[in-house]
């Protein structure tokens, strides 16, 4: 018998029917991928995002009860003690929010910390408050030691939370990018095969399924960064469609979050402006004495009142700047200035911190330096916030150089101290609004997270860069370089 030969249309059959069945395994696989995308797309979604803003809530409402509970206890104002139980009330439902949505045994470890902490805080005001209401004598420095211990216990396991959400969020992210990858040269290996069958059939699988591919790549990685910025357009395989869908749906949702803190924080700068104006010259009055002699008591009141006043001006100064920048409606006044008469501004305006810490300010300025265009008011904003940020993370008896010098970009200026130093994976980050390194021990300070990334738009308005470089234990290095 003659051995039967396949026609050309058999083999087509044959071909055909095995790029389907390869195409069909892979569409399987691809769609089980998809779902996978999609699980943990939500659980960033519905669980991360929501976790951390509790977290942030949280730290913020035992902050307030901490304030107001000491403000009540100094001047004995009821309307302090019923701000106090609004913010107490606030705590107990994020966090009873935040246990219930709690997705892994460290976040639920973390509540549980906090909210044992919480409850030991509650009862040392208790105990103190009885004595207070029976007049009776009691260790008031003592119990303020302790219930800053359990306070600072609270902020100590919430900033452990973020940090542990934020690792979960990361690595989240890291599986999507990972088993993007993994599609991708799936696809890869499956278009090799197909390449046996025929050109034309692999040149179009390929096209269908590596291109979406690699656009879902691309995109995981700009979501990794914090770019959350246009979207994803892909129409086949409908699946992949449904994913981009998915991700479009999510870079909007963080998108319109951003947007909708910035507006938040800005309108709430605006509107706050004038009362804070009005109390702290309302303040002012009272200190001197415009509405008769005040007790010892009553002066130490309005002296912390005029404290915290200062301190919510400049807050609010700095988000309403911020804001400015950030919408491009900030009004900038270009000259050709020297950067030196500024430089030495600075210095002198930072003598009283600079007294006060027993730290070392040394400048090293030349006499003769170019001309640089720059708005004189904003760079002064500016410098004042990277030598005022050294300044404030050097310890007692450290020291803070700044020196200018010559380069062919035009000048750099550089502030060093000897603080703690920064860890390399934040160097980046810290320019970043509201943004702050974790300090401990004797160099943990309070701050808006604003000074840096004020610095970093009025910079990069002006054609400049501004980075750092530090090594932990080894001090910090602040760069700008503005074009002559």
């Amino acid at each position: 018998m003659s051995q039967m030969k396949l026609t050309i249309f058999s083999r087509l059959v044959i071909g055909y029917l095995v790029i389907f069945i390869l195409v069909l395994v892979l569409s399987g696989y691809v769609v089980v991928r998809i779902y996978q995308f999609n699980v943990v797309t939500q659980s960033v979604l519905m669980t991360n995002n929501r976790m951390m803003e509790n977290a942030k809530k949280l730290t913020d409402a035992i902050l307030s009860q901490v304030r107001n509970e000491r403000k009540f206890i100094i001047s004995k104002d009821k309307a302090f003690y019923n701000q106090f139980l609004n913010f107490k009330k606030d705590f107990e439902r994020y966090l009873e929010e935040a246990l219930s949505i709690s997705e892994t045994s460290e976040m639920k470890n973390f509540l549980v910390a906090t909210q044992a902490s919480y409850r030991r805080y509650q009862s040392l005001l208790e105990e103190q408050l009885k004595y207070l209401e029976a007049n009776q004598p009691y260790s008031q420095g003592w119990y303020r030691q302790e219930k800053d211990k359990f306070s600072d216990s609270i902020i100590e396991e919430l900033e452990k939370l973020q940090t542990h959400i934020q690792l979960n969020t990361n690595e989240k992210i890291m599986k999507l990018y990972e088993a993007g990858v993994e599609v991708y040269q799936m696809a890869i290996v499956m278009t090799a095969v197909l390449l046996v069958f025929g050109i034309t059939v692999s040149y179009l699988i390929n096209r269908s399924i590596t291109d979406p591919i690699s656009l879902l790549v691309k995109k995981t990685r700009d979501i990794g960064k914090g770019d959350f910025k246009g979207n994803l357009d892909l129409y086949s395989p409908p699946e992949l469609a449904e994913l981009a869908n998915a991700f479009n749906l999510m870079c909007n949702k963080l998108g319109e979050l951003d947007k909708m803190k910035s507006d938040f924080f800005s309108t709430v700068a605006h509107e706050l402006r004038t009362p804070l104006s009005s109390i702290k010259m309302g303040i002012s009055l009272l200190v001197g004495g415009r509405e008769g002699p005040l007790t010892q008591g009553q002066q130490e009141l309005l002296v912390l009142l005029r404290e915290e006043n200062n301190r919510m001006i400049g807050l609010v100064n700095a988000i309403l700047d911020l804001s400015k920048m950030e919408a491009g409606m900030m009004t900038y006044h270009i000259e050709q200035k020297n950067i030196a008469p500024l430089i030495d501004q600075v210095v002198k305006e930072m003598g009283p911190l600079r007294e006060t810490k027993k730290i070392e300010l040394a400048s090293e300025v030349p006499e003769v330096l170019p001309i640089t265009k720059m708005d004189s008011e904003r760079m002064l904003q500016a410098l004042r916030n990277v030598i005022g940020n050294a300044l404030k993370f050097t310890p007692e008896g450290g020291r803070v150089n700044v020196s200018v010098r010559t380069v062919d970009q035009g000048l750099e200026i550089s502030v060093a101290d000897t603080g703690p130093g920064i860890p390399e994976e934040n160097l980046a980050s810290i320019f970043e609004k509201f943004n702050q390194v974790n300090s401990k021990g004797a160099y943990k300070t309070k701050g808006t997270g604003l000074g840096l990334a004020i610095a970093k738009q009025v910079i990069t308005h002006h054609g400049g860069k501004i980075w750092a470089e530090s090594k932990p234990g080894h001090g910090s290095t602040f760069f700008i370089v503005l074009p002559a």
